[in-house]
């Protein structure tokens, strides 16, 4: 269990809707880490497991029960999609500031009722895109600041993984807010809106690989922008991993091979402020090639640490001191359309326009 430093008796208290992986391994240990917040409550039907981790947790066993708690004013929503909006839409009602795990909802619709909702309230409500703190995304971001790329011209990202049996999960199955794109896809686009904002066009090729399967488990996305082309990639039988992101710009090329390690050393039980957390293998740093003061360079740049405790640590700050979500709920809703404009240009076979709300 993850020690809590500098917790106090103002703590903001935070009540956790669902202890599956998500729960348990994205959010429960960052939330307790993070100095200004308090996981006080779950609701879980596993009681034995939470307490095994979080002995001090109330542990409810319906939503309900947790949303009439008057000391939580947080509640993290990490439960099947399905209920998202249902649960979202209860928790502001019950005038609690709000985070909900990717994807936001499953449609753009439901997510512009929670914003305007959030704005009556005058609650917070984000939306956990974890990895726009990546290790990789954020060494990217870092490039693309410095100009040593230059006007970039193509951007490639994967989300590739072998596994070949389908299963059980809800996200394999045939249910509005499953499949890959809604998953995976959601924290592509999420990273590429961030660094170059809503593009012009989309164009979709949606697949089910892998035999036997009733959700997509495969996509194939290009969002166009003016001078621009975005390819956004997953697929579930790559056993071979190629590269995760390539850049071409008019000044260099980035190569970034691997997947940053914060998913893996939480599934281990590891945290912030161990040495090696979000820390790179070297073998895996990105591969530069441009020119430095008229100089033709090629070499590694050791990539960034990753953060993924940066979004807790801007969520206790804004629910205190009034700041700005650590991921604005309308760059989410953003997400939605893209992923409804993708389906739309998969079912219509051509490229589709955005309206650019």
């Amino acid at each position: 269990m993850l020690s809590l430093e500098g917790e106090t008796e103002m703590a903001v208290q935070v009540g956790l809707i669902g202890f599956g992986l998500s729960g348990s391994v994205f959010h429960a240990p960052l939330i307790h880490w993070t100095e200004g917040l308090k996981l006080a409550a779950v609701v879980s039907s596993q009681q034995d497991k939470v307490h095994e981790s979080y002995p001090d947790a109330k542990v409810y066993q319906d939503v309900e029960s947790m949303l009439q708690d008057n000391d939580i004013r947080i509640v993290v929503i990490s439960s099947p999609n399905l209920t998202h909006y249902d649960y979202a839409a209860r928790a502001l009602e019950a005038g609690k500031h709000v985070v909900v795990e990717k994807p936001f909802t499953n449609s753009s619709e439901e997510a512009e009722r929670l914003i305007a909702l959030a704005r009556e309230k005058n609650l917070l409500l984000t939306v956990y895109h974890n990895r726009r703190w990546d290790n990789d995304f954020l060494t990217i971001t870092r490039l693309l600041e410095s100009g040593v790329l230059g006007s970039i011209s193509y951007y490639e990202a994967h989300f590739d993984r072998f596994r070949p049996q389908v299963t059980r999960r809800w996200r394999e199955q045939d249910l509005p807010g499953s499949g890959m794109l809604y998953d995976l896809g959601s924290h592509l686009i999420d990273q590429a809106l961030t660094l170059f904002g809503k593009p012009n066009t989309v164009w979709a090729d949606l697949r089910k690989e892998r035999k036997g399967g009733k959700a997509n488990d495969y996509f194939h996305l290009v969002l166009g922008y003016s001078n621009l082309r975005v390819v956004l990639h997953a697929g579930s039988l790559v056993r071979e991993q190629g590269p995760r992101f390539i850049l071409h710009g008019d000044r260099g090329s980035f190569i970034k091979h691997g997947f940053d390690p914060q998913e893996a050393q939480l599934r281990k039980g590891l945290g912030p402020g161990g040495e090696d957390w979000g820390r790179d293998a070297e073998d895996q740093f990105g591969k530069l090639t441009t020119d430095i003061g008229g100089l033709p360079f090629t070499g590694t740049i050791e990539t960034v640490l990753g953060s993924y405790e940066m979004f807790y640590r801007k969520l206790a700050d804004a629910v205190s001191q009034g700041g700005q979500a650590p991921v604005p709920a309308e760059d989410a809703c953003d997400v939605i359309r893209i992923i409804e404009l993708a389906m739309k240009s998969h079912s219509l076979g051509r490229v589709v326009t955005l309206d650019n709300r």
